[in-house]
């Protein structure tokens, strides 16, 4: 069986844009996927990123152009500025990883459903009924959002160590287990191809 390691932040618009597109493409490979959330803002700085506020101008703009396209590409709803990002992406992140522990629910459905709250619904991922609510939908108890705080610290901050040792800079990214790596959500397809032999 292939293992996908998905890094991904529960803030990054991009990730949200992904979808569960990754979710597709594992199942359709029988390949298992190890969900590694992370605090994007420290990836950027450790592996010479800038926060999006901080980039020039240009590059700031292209940005905004390239989310709305993308997102009428895909058909997803998508509000370039969102009432409540960037938000700390800490609880939701901690959270994921204690549905992660107790099993029972669909990851790929909680990891979606924090970013399109931030990035579709307006609602802030930091606060705990958005987070419940969205543990709630994928299938998850809600009191994992109450459990697990300090092995969630330590988990996430782990997910930053091993990203950076990966070769992980940005959000989505996916490794595969013999060391392809794939940044975006715009490199799904090739990350199936690659799975299917082809590339």
């Amino acid at each position: 069986m292939a293992t996908i390691t998905y890094y991904f932040s529960t803030i990054s618009p991009y990730t949200y844009l992904a979808g569960t597109r990754l979710e597709e493409v594992a199942a359709k490979h029988g390949a298992e996927i190890v969900y590694k959330p992370l605090d994007i803002m420290a990836l950027f700085a450790r592996t010479g990123g800038t926060a999006p506020k901080d980039r020039h101008a240009s590059r700031q703009e292209y940005r905004a152009q390239e989310l709305v396209r993308q997102g009428k590409k895909l058909g997803m709803d998508f509000n370039l500025k969102p009432a409540h990002w960037p938000t700390n992406m800490a609880p939701s992140s901690y959270a994921f990883i204690a549905a992660q522990n107790a099993g029972g629910g669909d990851l790929g459905a909680l990891a979606h459903g924090f970013t399109r709250a931030c990035w579709a619904e307006e609602k802030d991922i930091a606060q705990d009924d958005v987070i419940r609510d969205c543990l709630s939908a994928a299938g998850f108890d809600t009191a994992l959002a109450d459990s697990g705080m300090l092995v969630g610290a330590e988990t996430y901050a782990r997910n930053l160590e091993e990203a950076v040792e990966a070769g992980a800079f940005g959000a989505p990214f996916y490794i595969t287990d013999d060391g392809a790596r794939f940044w975006g959500q715009d490199r799904i397809e090739e990350l199936d191809m690659h799975l299917a032999g082809k590339l």
